[in-house]
C-alpha cells in the first residue's frame, strides 16, 4: 500500500514517525511518502519536504509568506498526483492540510485525518470543511468525540500519543546523574518555533537573575537558529540542553512551559507548572476575539477547569511570573493541588497503544474502502 503523510510541525513529525514505524511493522512492503522531519524519515518514510521550511506561526507570519505558501501547496499537489497514494494522512497543521485535503478529494483520493484541528477552540466553521473532505478522523482527546457528535460527524478516539511516548521513553541516566546535586531546578520549555522562543526567553533571563537560588534548565530544539538562545548564555544559573526535555522535567521541581503539547507532557511527568504565551499584538487581538474556550493549555482544556495558571500576553510579566514561581517551588500544598489535578487528566486519557491502534484502523479502513464496503 502507498501512503502520503503530511505533518507541518515538530510534534506532528514525532507522531508521524511513530505511525510510520507501526505501519511498516504491519506492512513491510508499504511505501510511505511524507512531509515532515527526521522522526518520520528515520521510521522509514521517504521525506519529500521538511517541516522547518513550511511552518509559520501567527497571522502576520502567514500573511508575509503567502506567495511562498501557495508555491509549496502547488508542489505538494503535484507530488500527490505523481505518486498516486492509496491514502493521504494529515497530522494536525490545519491551514495547509485542509486545503490539500480539498484538492485531494476533488481528485478522488482517500483522506484520513489524525490529530484533529483545534476547531473546538476556534474557527468552528472548519468542522464543515472536515465533514466535506475527510473520510475518517482519529482524535487524541476524549472530549472531541462529543464535540463532533454535536455536528453529526462520527470520529474515533485512539488514545493520546503523548502518554504513549512518555511511557515508552528511555531516559538518559547519565544526564540525570550529571544533575543529581543541582538543587531547585526549574525546567523551561520555551517552545519549538522561532517567535515563541524569541518572546519567552528574555523574561526567563530576568527571572533567573532575580532568583539565583534556583537553577533554570532550558529545553532547546535544533530546528531553530542557535542564536535565538544567546540572551541566556551569560547567566550563571541558566543552562541550555538540547534533546533532553523529558530528562529536564524529571529533574525539575517546577516548570515554565509555553502553551502547546509540552503542557500535557509536563503534567504527565507530574511537574507543577505555569503556562505562558506571548505573540504579536495583531495575532493576539484576532485570536482573543475568535477563541471559544476559556483556557489555552491542554492541561486545563482536558480537565475543563483551571489546574495550572496561564500567563498570556500582558500577564506574561515579571510580577506575575515571580509570584507564581515561588508558589510552585515553595508551597507544598499548592504543588499537591496541581498534582491531584494531573491524576484526573491521566485517568481521562486512558491507557492505549495509540500508534498500533491507529495503524490497524487505517489499514482496515483503506482496505474496506478499496473493496467497496
Amino acid at each position: 500500500m502507498k501512503y502520503f503523510i503530511i505533518a507541518g510541525e515538530r510534534s506532528g513529525d514525532m507522531h508521524g514517525g511513530a505511525l510510520i514505524q507501526s505501519l511498516k511493522e504491519k506492512e513491510s512492503t508499504s511505501i510511505i511518502y511524507c512531509w515532515g522531519g527526521e522522526s518520520m524519515q528515520e521510521a522509514g518514510g521517504i521525506l519529500l519536504q521538511h517541516y522547518k521550511e513550511i511552518s509559520f506561526m501567527g497571522i502576520w507570519e502567514v500573511i508575509k509568506h503567502l506567495s511562498f505558501i501557495k508555491k509549496i501547496e502547488k508542489k505538494c499537489q503535484e507530488q500527490i498526483l505523481e505518486y498516486n497514494p492509496d491514502v493521504l494522512i494529515y497530522i494536525d497543521f490545519p491551514g495547509f492540510n485542509l486545503r490539500i485535503a480539498a484538492f485531494a478529494k476533488k481528485h478522488l483520493f482517500t483522506n484520513i485525518y489524525y490529530i484533529s484541528p483545534k476547531v473546538w477552540a476556534w474557527n468552528r466553521k472548519r468542522v464543515f470543511t472536515i465533514k466535506k473532505y475527510i473520510d475518517r478522523l482519529y482524535c487524541i482527546f476524549p472530549f472531541e468525540k462529543e464535540f463532533y457528535a454535536f455536528y453529526n460527524y462520527p470520529v474515533e478516539y485512539v488514545g493520546n500519543p503523548t502518554k504513549q511516548f512518555i511511557n515508552q521513553y528511555v531516559v538518559d541516566t547519565h544526564f540525570l546523574e550529571k544533575h543529581v546535586t543541582v538543587p531547585s531546578i526549574v525546567a523551561v520549555l520555551p517552545g519549538s518555533r522561532k517567535d515563541e522562543i524569541r518572546n519567552i526567553l528574555p523574561q526567563i533571563r530576568i527571572l533567573a537573575k532575580h532568583f539565583p537560588q534556583y537553577y533554570f534548565i532550558v529545553a532547546g530544539v535544533d530546528n531553530v537558529p542557535t542564536e535565538l538562545y544567546n540572551c541566556i548564555k551569560d547567566i550563571s544559573n541558566i543552562s541550555l540542553e538540547y534533546g533532553k526535555t523529558y530528562e529536564i522535567l524529571k529533574k525539575a521541581r517546577a516548570a515554565i512551559v509555553t502553551s502547546g503539547t509540552a503542557t500535557l507532557e509536563t503534567a504527565l511527568l507530574n511537574v507543577p507548572q505555569m503556562v505562558v504565551y506571548k505573540t504579536s499584538f495583531l495575532t493576539y487581538m484576532i485570536i482573543s476575539i475568535a477563541i471559544k474556550i476559556p483556557f489555552i493549555s491542554l492541561v486545563n482544556i482536558i480537565a475543563n477547569k483551571e489546574i495550572v495558571k496561564e500567563f498570556i500576553q500582558r500577564k506574561f510579566s515579571f510580577v506575575y511570573l515571580a509570584k507564581e514561581l515561588v508558589m510552585l517551588m515553595e508551597s507544598e500544598g499548592y504543588r499537591y493541588k496541581i498534582q491531584q489535578g494531573y491524576k484526573q487528566i491521566e485517568e481521562t486519557l486512558g491507557e492505549f497503544n495509540t500508534s498500533d491502534l491507529l495503524s490497524e484502523k487505517i489499514i482496515q479502513f483503506v482496505k474496506e474502502k478499496q473493496n467497496g464496503k
